[in-house]
């Protein structure tokens, strides 16, 4: 179960680097995690992101962290308006710095650094806004079986 690996401290570490981020920028993280990925890792991590509303943001900047714990499985997808704009290696960038994190067993220390690193193209390309800029997602961590 998902809910043995991330701890309530995990949880708490977390959900602080998503706020931090999301300070900066107008965009939009969630963290997903569920024990087991049918299928391909990306169409899973796609899956969700419906599932989440996440397209549904206003600028369509919403990021999905995806970990499937038992089958080693990791994504980081971005919605179109992040990904028109950010670098060609910036997820390969962050899937590389998240899974170094995993394969020491250190789950919430590597997503915390994945979403600031995410936080800081997001920063740069949608800034935060004091006027009218809302949290459109909940910074919760889902949680699936």
């Amino acid at each position: 179960m998902p809910k043995d690996t991330i701890t309530p401290d995990d949880e708490q570490k977390i959900m602080a680097a998503i706020a931090d981020a999301e300070q900066r920028t107008s965009g939009e993280i969630r963290v997903h995690v569920e024990s087991n990925c049918a299928g391909d890792v990306l169409d899973r991590a796609t899956e969700v992101f419906a599932d989440l509303h996440m397209h549904q943001t206003e600028l369509r900047n919403g990021v999905l962290f995806y970990v499937a714990i038992e089958d080693h499985q990791f994504a980081v997808l971005g919605d179109a308006g992040i990904n028109a704009i950010v670098p060609d290696h910036f997820w390969e960038d962050i899937t590389a710095e998240v899974i170094r994190h995993f394969k020491q067993k250190k789950y919430a220390d590597g997503l915390a650094k994945g979403i600031r690193m995410a936080g800081e193209q997001l920063k740069a390309h949608f800034p935060y806004s004091p006027k009218g800029d809302t949290n459109e997602l909940s910074d919760d961590i889902s949680f699936g079986d």
